[in-house]
């Protein structure tokens, strides 16, 4: 299975129907009884979610609140400092709130007369096909719970703020959208896990961790680093190679630390350029066929 399975926790529902999340032994919220129920809690109503029906609403608590606004405060300043222009625009047009955890249908009418996306919940970890290939759909699978208030600036998994401040932000650009819709699109004509994974790999590269130069800096669109409080401090100090789809879609790394290695794009322009044309026409012998380069 694609490695970043391991960023969630893993979510079972007994025959019983109690849902439970398996969270890491080293956790921040390992060792909080009530956590661990909120967590649960949260996961079931996703669970119970069926397409079509309103989406489930958290009555998030203060501390949860609190924890929202904290790093809803510190993302923005770094955004000022290290996000893309076009992905300030974006964030600027979605005017997401910082006063408050937005539910997931209030992220969707934000999104909506923006690029059309829509939320849909998530209990953890979507399988890949699914996740990947409801973009075609303009649609996005979304957790609902929040990292553990001991840590507000750190979680070891994708939670709401990364789901929302990371992805929302992003998707709210008309051409980082239209990139999702290809993928979504791509994953359709797929048939091979070798295929399916490559396409995660260059999406992980752009999509989640892809930096860009802007006026003789490096900023970043991808929003893996756009929702990582520690993460956007670091990555200008990464190895930067060129935008290469072939070596996106082979090289090693470890998501459980900062990538040292990142894919820059010359201009915004160039990622809507290359990295379209790559989802675009990917199919089941791509790996095969760039790999032999």
């Amino acid at each position: 299975m694609f490695t970043e399975a391991k960023l969630y926790s893993p979510v079972t529902r007994e025959r019983d129907g109690d849902v439970t999340v398996h969270l890491s032994d080293d956790h921040p919220g390992v060792d909080d009884e009530a956590y661990r129920a909120r967590r649960n809690a949260i996961a079931a109503l996703a669970l119970d979610y069926t397409k079509g029906e309103p989406l489930p609403h958290i009555d998030y608590t203060e501390a949860e609140q609190q924890v929202w606004r904290i790093a809803s405060a510190e993302l923005a300043r770094k955004h000022e400092v290290y996000a893309c222009a076009e992905v300030r625009a974006a964030a600027a047009n979605l005017g997401l709130p910082r006063d408050h955890i937005p539910q997931l249908d209030e992220v969707s009418a934000l999104l909506a007369p923006l690029t059309g996306f829509s939320y849909v919940p998530a209990a953890g970890l979507v399988p890949l096909r699914e996740f990947f290939g409801s973009f075609a759909e303009r649609t996005f699978h979304s957790t609902q719970y929040i990292r553990h208030h001991s840590a507000p600036l750190y979680t070891p998994e994708p939670d709401a703020i990364h789901e929302i401040i990371g992805h929302a932000n992003q998707i709210a650009c008309p051409r980082f959208a239209a990139l999702y819709e290809i993928v979504g699109a791509a994953v359709g004509r797929l048939e091979t896990d070798t295929a399916l994974k490559f396409l995660a790999d260059v999406f992980w590269f752009s999509l989640e961790f892809g930096v860009v130069r802007e006026r003789d800096e490096i900023r970043c669109y991808g929003a893996g680093l756009l929702s990582s409080y520690g993460e956007i401090d670091e990555f200008r100090q990464a190895e930067l190679r060129p935008l290469d789809v072939a070596a996106m879609g082979t090289i090693t790394y470890d998501i459980t630390h900062y990538q040292p290695v990142l894919f820059c794009g010359e201009s915004v322009d160039q990622l809507s350029d290359v990295l379209g044309e790559f989802f675009a026409t990917m199919d089941d012998e791509t790996p095969q066929r760039l790999g032999s380069r």
